[in-house]
């Protein structure tokens, strides 16, 4: 079957405020992130890629922006169904803010019970998003035959949940992953099984360097801004 190529989009405005977007219209990438959206045709140059996938949302479609236009034959497809989680009333806060949210700790700890006021759970997020990656590697397959590679262009905890399915992880242990802003996740999907090829790969090692931990050790919700 095919193999997915998954891009989180490049840095945002709402990674650097500290806000947590979700649908929240109007967010693009920052400096940097339109710097990381402009090196990923480089990065992925050689790799011959079939089609793109991406959210509709801004951020995403800024991120992909570069690649087309350095190869103008590739087809892009929209797919709310990779959209970012629909966070509901807590879009547009400040993540330090949900912090003392009681629901926070069931979003780090029991994510598939958590579902968000006014918004969607993390089990229909996780659903949709491995239904249209299912969909898209049948449909690559179909179109470009099974070696095909693809790229979509999506969100933190869309990502996170696309490849705790693939390794098999239930959703309780979906925070354990991480993937940095633009960063380059690839899974190869065959018959019997996936195969985790790469994940969060950014080329960048600043996030390695210590820096002070505020957070206490929980997940970054919404995927987080990256390397300082």
């Amino acid at each position: 079957m095919a193999t997915l190529i998954l891009v989180r989009h490049g840095r945002s405005t709402a990674n650097t405020a500290g806000l947590l977007a979700g649908w929240t219209p109007g967010v693009a990438l920052d400096e940097r992130g339109a710097a990381q959206a402009a090196a990923l045709p480089g990065r992925l140059a050689g790799v011959p890629i079939a089609v793109a996938v991406t959210s509709p949302l801004q951020r995403c479609l800024e991120t992909l922006r570069p690649l087309l236009d350095a190869r103008p034959e590739l087809a892009v497809h929209t797919d709310e169904r990779i959209g970012e989680c629909r966070y509901g009333d807590w879009s547009g806060r400040k993540l330090a803010e949900l912090a003392d949210e009681p629901l926070m700790d069931v979003v780090q700890q029991h994510p598939s019970a958590a579902a968000f006021p006014g918004g969607e759970s993390m089990r229909a997020m996780q659903a949709r998003a491995v239904d249209a990656v299912r969909e898209w590697n049948a449909r690559v397959e179909a179109d470009h035959g099974e070696d095909a590679a693809y790229v979509m262009c999506s969100h933190g905890d869309i990502i996170k949940s696309v490849v705790a399915d693939a390794l098999g992880m239930h959703l309780d242990l979906f925070q354990r992953i991480h993937v940095d802003p633009c960063s380059v996740t690839v899974v190869r999907y065959t018959r019997l099984r996936p195969f985790l090829v790469r994940l969060g790969d950014t080329g960048d090692f600043g996030a390695l360097m210590p820096r002070e931990d505020t957070r206490g050790g929980a997940a970054e919700v919404g995927g987080g801004a990256g390397a300082p």
